[in-house]
């Protein structure tokens, strides 16, 4: 059996910006903890997060996609959120968290799929889309990439696996990843938040940055240190660092198949990233032959900061588009 940590549900009774109901994809001897909401026969969103959040980041999208018809499916990784987290960090890789999601697809059998993703949600995402292309009806990319030869890693993907290495910023003990999304979203200052990782001391927080601090650290709140393995793994499995664990070469398959995909592609790109620039974002959207929406202060994590936005945007795109 996989030896896991369970996160007690006592670590989201306090999210009340977050009270949808949990539900559960059994793979293997694993629990993988999902959101499902909305009309069961609607058309489905599949909402996929990255490193370091969990199905936490669309908690302001969820409610408007539903409203517009849409079923919500958000996903968390093995390794975060309400998701069982195995304990060996070598359990961890990109082929088996694409493998993950594809079983929750088949078994929940999602049709009519329009896939939103970021971040490690593209990899894993746009597997399924490349591999199961009969599934889904459109593709929504925000702020990721696929690996593929020539691809240029950029300063800030280097200096944030840098961070997770031997000597690096998270490579300490229950690393507090969740204060990285207050800095992101403008919440806390650099001066608090990396004196604050640094010394494994909470800083103390305005009532918005306290409310999302308390989002973002749920899944790991009191739990020992093996149950971080999950956020380790995604930065050390980029593939300029670990061709194999990133599954370097099935996402070049994946990037070389959507370039031949015929139904609708839509960017919405956080500029201010500069993990995943705006520039990449542009070109890929152009081989896409995709809109591009700029969101010109946003950073790597829109969902986060301009929920509104982004579902606006996407249901206008979707409504304009050619009845089938």
């Amino acid at each position: 059996m996989t030896e896991f940590i369970r996160t007690p549900d006592a670590n989201f009774a306090d999210l009340n910006d977050f009270t949808f109901e949990p539900h559960y994809h059994q793979w293997q001897d694993l629990r993988q903890h999902y959101i499902d909401e909305g009309p069961r026969d609607g058309p489905v969103m599949l909402l996929m997060h990255g490193m370091p959040t969990w199905s936490y980041l669309y908690r302001d999208m969820i409610p408007l996609l539903v409203a517009a018809g849409y079923r919500c499916i958000a996903p968390d990784h093995l390794g975060f959120g309400r998701s069982d987290k195995p304990v060996d960090p070598h359990w961890y890789t990109i082929a088996r968290h694409t493998e993950v999601l594809t079983s929750l697809i088949a078994e929940l059998d999602l049709q009519r799929i329009t896939l939103v993703c970021q971040d490690w949600g593209g990899p894993t995402g746009l597997a399924q889309a490349a591999m199961m292309p009969e599934r889904f009806d459109r593709l929504l990319i925000m702020n990721t990439w696929l690996h593929h030869p020539g691809f240029h890693y950029s300063d800030g993907i280097r200096k944030w696996f840098n961070h997770w290495r031997s000597g690096g910023l998270f490579d300490r003990p229950c690393p507090d990843v969740a204060l990285l999304l207050l800095l992101s979203s403008g919440l806390a200052p650099r001066d608090i938040v990396i004196p604050a990782l640094v010394n494994r001391k909470t800083p103390p927080l305005e009532d918005g940055a306290q409310s999302m601090y308390r989002g973002f650290s749920a899944p790991y709140r009191g739990l020992p240190d093996e149950a971080f393995n999950g956020y380790r793994r995604f930065p050390l499995s980029i593939p300029a660092l670990d061709y194999h664990s990133g599954n370097a070469a099935a996402q070049a398959l994946h990037y070389r198949l959507l370039l031949n995909w015929q139904k609708p592609v839509y960017f919405i790109w956080g500029c201010e990233d500069d993990v995943f620039t705006e520039t990449w974002g542009r070109e890929w959207a152009s081989q896409l032959g995709a809109s591009f929406d700029p969101l010109q202060d946003a950073g790597h994590f829109p969902q986060n900061t301009h929920g509104e936005k982004i579902c606006q945007t996407l249901l206008e795109r979707i409504a304009s588009e050619p009845r089938r």
